[in-house]
């Protein structure tokens, strides 16, 4: 073989090593072992050498040790050859900087010192590639931990999900979250990695008196590799599990301070890293947002249930004491009229007890309309049915509903609610003020909308006569009309009864022909 050609078989059998030893330390195996075994020996024939062994353990670097021929493991410290030298060290790449990171070989050879450099060059490749792949999946654990939290809106509820989220980022044996009230004292203290009994022996949260109060005053993060040599302690209550080290970030809203995050004792011994400390920030920034978004969600629903009462309580005296009043009126002046109309006395006791009875199934109603767990399953005409049926048992007043249960389709189950929850009110308003014989309830499709209209022959009114503040009726059902994104006309006049017409889209793909 020429020279040109044995140089050429030689960077052949360098580079075949190289591709080896970093494919198996990208992905080790006893198949890759093999592979970068056979490379190795290739080289060893290309040299002349009778042995050759690469160990490799680097800072951040995955642990090898592979050899071939007379080097197939790796020597003794002091071992010889047969014929009395040392085996020859060639320390792995200036860029590793770690001298249990070397090819042995059997004698010098400078190939043997190209391939140590370049095995170098190889080693660190590797190891920036597993750091791109540790932060990727890092992120996309940050990412999958914040999705968690983010649609959550219970309070409590999204609290211990945080501190289960952000114990499994570092992988922590302890976590825990310390809420703050305005004058920075703990009001709630949530943990993960202990069992109840465990935290019960603990008893009240902490005051924040050591390193916890350093992290509340200061609003910084703190990483402490050993606490019971930070003089900062305070020391830990009877009862509490040892903890060593401790990584403890702040959770702010919207640069208000609202609490603390606590990991201590990483499972694997290891103090918490830089990139623990920026992980743990970036989600505590989530953190914050979510338990931001909880608390408002629950000030809305707090909010939405005064609101409603005081719906009620506006319709309560519009309506049915109001009419409870008139009872009481008219049965002021029957003692008198006993002795001096018997006849009228009787027939006002009849009216007021007629009255009684209307107010009676008012109040019925007012039950059924506040109990939308009854209407739960129904589909808009089965429930649009049942409410009819309510209205004609209750009010005597002849009462008719229109529809074909496939005009109803194409609805989401809140949507039908709403729509009932509009319709019982507009029958509540016939039953009390249109003085009407006949109602009609009539649901059809139109389109991509489902229209359902409620009318009577009654004595109507003037719609844009402004109504006062207590007569909230209308108010509410274009409310929760606009709430579902539907329209509601309400048209009337004086003598010639009223419509309420609501036209709700339909959006479900069964109807418009979409697909999944």
């Amino acid at each position: 073989m020429s020279q040109t050609a044995s140089r050429l078989a030689d960077l052949a059998a360098l580079d075949s090593v190289l591709d080896a030893v970093g494919g198996y330390l990208d992905h080790p195996g006893s198949a890759a072992r093999t592979r970068a075994a056979d490379a190795l020996g290739v080289f060893a024939d290309a040299f002349g050498l009778a042995g050759i062994h690469v160990t490799v353990s680097a800072p951040g670097a995955r642990a090898m040790s592979i050899g071939s021929g007379t080097l197939h493991r790796a020597p003794a410290a002091g071992a010889h050859v047969a014929g009395g030298a040392p085996f020859v060290v060639y320390p792995i790449g200036s860029a590793v900087g770690d001298d249990a990171s070397r090819v042995i070989a059997d004698r010098e050879d400078e190939a043997v010192g190209v391939l140590a450099r370049s095995l170098g060059i190889v080693l660190d490749a590797a190891r920036g590639r597993a750091d791109t792949r540790a932060a990727a999946e890092r992120l996309a654990a940050v990412d999958d931990a914040a999705r968690a939290i983010a649609g959550v809106l219970s309070v409590d509820r999204v609290l211990q999900i945080i501190v289960d989220r952000v114990r499994e980022l570092v992988d922590a044996r302890y976590a825990a979250l310390g809420i703050v009230d305005a004058a920075g004292r703990v009001e709630r203290f949530i943990t993960a990695g202990m069992s109840h009994a465990e935290r019960d022996a603990i008893g009240a949260p902490p005051r924040g008196r050591g390193i916890l109060g350093v992290l509340m005053r200061e609003g910084r993060s703190v990483r402490i590799p050993d606490i019971a040599h930070d003089p900062r302690r305070s020391g830990f209550p009877p009862g509490h599990p040892p903890m060593r080290r401790l990584l403890g970030v702040p959770v702010t809203v919207k640069g208000r301070p609202i609490g603390d995050l606590y990991m201590a004792d990483r499972r694997d011994g290891a103090e918490f890293t830089d990139d623990d400390q920026r992980i743990i920030e970036t989600f505590a920034l989530h953190a914050g947002i979510a338990i931001d978004n909880a608390r408002l969600h629950e000030q809305i629903q707090r909010l939405a249930i005064v609101e409603e009462r005081e719906r009620i309580g506006k319709d309560l005296h519009d309506g049915i004491i109001q009419s409870i009043y008139a009872v009481g009126l008219s049965l002021e002046d029957v003692p008198e009229l006993m002795d001096e109309d018997a006849d009228e006395a009787r027939a006002r006791v009849d009216r007021a007890i007629e009255g009684l009875d209307k107010t009676i199934r008012d109040i019925r109603n007012f039950i059924f309309g506040l109990r939308p767990e009854l209407l739960q399953g129904m589909t808009l005409s089965t429930g649009l049915a049942a409410l009819v049926e309510e209205f004609r048992v209750n009010t005597m007043i002849d009462a008719e509903l229109t529809a074909r249960e496939e005009d109803a389709e194409g609805l989401a189950a809140d949507e039908i609610g709403q729509v009932l929850i509009i319709a019982r009110e507009a029958l509540a308003n016939v039953a009390r003020h249109a003085r009407a014989s006949r109602a009609i309830v009539d649901l059809r499709a139109t389109g991509n909308h489902v229209v359902v209209t409620i009318a009577d022959n009654g004595v109507g009114f003037v719609v844009d006569v402004s109504r006062p503040p207590a007569h909230q009726g209308l108010h509410n059902m274009r409310n929760r009309a606009a709430g579902i994104g539907a329209t509601l006309i309400v048209d009337s006049a004086a003598g010639s009864g009223t419509r309420i017409i609501v036209t709700l889209p339909r959006r479900s793909a069964a109807v418009s022909g979409g697909e999944m």
